[in-house]
């Protein structure tokens, strides 16, 4: 094994933290991960890791090491990539995680134009609505949904949407429409939660953003879900507009406290870290920011 070779597996197995993930990402036995790490280590004469039966941590050196590591990788690909993207057509595959709403709406009719433009790239999609770790899932990017980014996250933003409270009219018509959002607590709520059944709701009120506590009637992690139970009369939800738009058009549901704004939801491409962006990844990324901006 060269240099190189050696120094992006020891990148792997510090970011995954088990030579066991490294194999099964790699195709290859455990045995075989082991023996090249001990084999670098007694190149360098040094310990880099200190192995027990339930955890891999870095020594000092190792940690010092891994830095630098990552520092080389990144000139060498960036080196590489300068020179080759002018001529090399964009291949590969990219794995990516989308949010099921979002992702069957908006993202999944963009990828075959995707692909007929990059034929040489090929796409796994992971539909899901939890928190994707993208390193140790060996994702290459996700789109994430979220007011705000998590400290440490390397993102670019592709759009916002608008949250909007709606109810279906024969609801409002048993029940009377809610003037002011702390009103919402006479009124059954229908909450995308799956930890509590008490969760504020963030409404701008006065020029201030403030939080409303409602106990949640029916709590679910997916929107469409809660928007049709709102449609069958059960409730007050609170959604993004890539969901309830169609509701909303159809009469389903309708809008209500429009004066009191929720605060915007950003839509960003999250990626594993702040290293070099393999070409096929930018490209992905550009051609959704390009297609995505012309959303209505």
């Amino acid at each position: 094994m060269n240099r190189l070779d050696a120094m992006n597996l020891f990148v792997r197995v510090a970011d995954l933290g088990s030579f066991a993930a490294v194999a099964n990402q790699l195709g290859v036995a455990r045995s075989v991960v082991t023996r090249q790490i001990a084999a670098l280590e007694e190149h360098l004469g040094v310990k880099l890791m200190v192995r027990t039966t339930r955890r891999l941590t870095l020594t000092s050196a190792g940690t010092n090491y891994l830095d630098k590591c990552r520092s080389i990788l990144d000139l060498v690909e960036s080196a590489e990539a300068d020179v080759m993207e002018t001529r090399v057509t964009p291949r590969g595959n990219l794995r990516i995680g989308l949010p099921l709403s979002y992702g069957l709406r908006r993202i999944a009719p963009l990828l075959p134009t995707f692909q007929k433009t990059y034929p040489e790239i090929s796409l796994t999609l992971d539909f899901t609505d939890r928190h994707i770790k993208l390193v140790d899932e060996g994702m290459d990017l996700s789109i994430r949904i979220t007011p705000r980014l998590e400290p440490g996250d390397v993102a670019r933003k592709l759009g916002e949407s608008r949250l909007i409270a709606v109810a279906s009219p024969d609801y409002l018509a048993r029940h009377g429409r809610p003037a002011h959002p702390s009103e919402l607590g006479a009124h059954a709520c229908l909450g995308y939660s799956a930890k509590s059944s008490n969760r504020p709701i963030a409404f701008l009120i006065d020029g201030k953003m403030e939080h409303v506590h409602v106990s949640f009637r029916l709590q679910a992690n997916n929107g469409d879900a809660l928007t049709e139970a709102a449609a069958q009369g059960l409730g007050i939800t609170v959604q993004p507009d890539f969901i309830v738009n169609d509701y909303l058009t159809s009469g389903a549901v309708v809008p209500i406290l429009e004066a009191f704004e929720a605060p915007p939801l950003g839509i960003h491409a999250v990626l594993p870290s702040n290293r070099y962006l393999p070409h096929r990844v930018r490209v992905l990324i550009d051609f959704l920011a390009s297609e995505l901006g012309k959303a209505p």
